[in-house]
């Protein structure tokens, strides 16, 4: 089994090469053929919320399938808009934060859905989603990482990281803290996360790797067998459509130096 590191950097050398065989899968094309064909006709949040094939596109591709059952407080999320007073800006977690970006009905009314744009978007994330768990059957390390590489843009203080359950063990590993620190005073603990990581670095590629790298490292320190226990927000992930078993043996046969 390859460690964090290995499976981290053997994927995103090539990651493009992953996402274009996502994107062939059976289950995944049929998935995105229906969303592209019908998400243009939806004029409201409630609307979206409503139509299950839909609702469970959108929210496993910004990585909320976890939160499915909450549709009253999703609903909330589309329709609050963004910004600092925002509904999603105040559950400072920033999975919410991009939905409510990506989906802003409370600015663009009707015509949110039929953005080119979002629809993309929505689209690129659920096959980053679908690799990230498909990584995850190898090493769950290395599905951490690539999870706080793509939702490092959504970093916007450290309470994004606390809010995040996910983001907050990868910042706890990278710096071999207890998972007691969690459970303390919250701006207690805001302030240690910007005393440890310069959350306005997290846009500069470079100082993003090295942390990246910071935590891979201490995650296969602690991991020397892969350690692939689910982490708490991708366990929901499992019931995504899979990569097929040729796909996770070329992630597992690739080296350091090239495929």
């Amino acid at each position: 089994m390859l460690t964090a590191t290995q499976l981290y950097n053997a994927v995103t050398r090539t990651g493009s090469n992953f996402a274009s065989s996502v994107a062939t899968e059976p289950a995944v094309k049929q998935q995105t053929n229906y969303f592209l064909a019908n998400i243009g006709s939806v004029t409201s949040a409630k609307q979206l919320v409503n139509n299950s094939k839909l609702y469970n596109y959108v929210m496993n591709a910004f990585g909320l399938g976890d939160e499915l059952n909450a549709k009253a407080l999703i609903t909330k999320v589309l329709e609050g808009g963004t910004g600092s007073g925002s509904f999603a800006a105040s559950l400072n977690d920033p999975r919410y934060s991009a939905l409510a970006a990506a989906f802003n009905f409370n600015e663009n009314g009707t015509a949110t859905t039929q953005s080119e744009t979002t629809q993309q978007t929505t689209v690129s994330n659920f096959y980053e989603q679908t690799v990230e768990n498909n990584v995850g059957q190898q090493n769950q390390g290395a599905q951490m990482a690539l999870y706080f590489k793509r939702m490092a843009s959504q970093i916007t203080s450290p309470y994004s990281i606390l809010g995040d359950q996910t983001l907050l063990k990868v910042f706890e590993t990278a710096f071999n803290l207890p998972t007691t620190f969690s459970l303390g005073n919250v701006d207690t603990e805001a302030k240690t996360v910007g005393q440890l990581l310069d959350i306005s670095k997290l846009q500069d590629p470079t100082y993003l790797q090295k942390f990246i790298e910071r935590f891979t490292a201490s995650y296969d320190a602690q991991n020397p067998m892969g350690g692939n226990s689910s982490p708490p927000t991708v366990a929901m992930l499992v019931s995504q459509p899979s990569i097929s078993q040729s796909l996770l043996l070329s992630i597992a046969n690739l080296k350091l130096g090239g495929s």
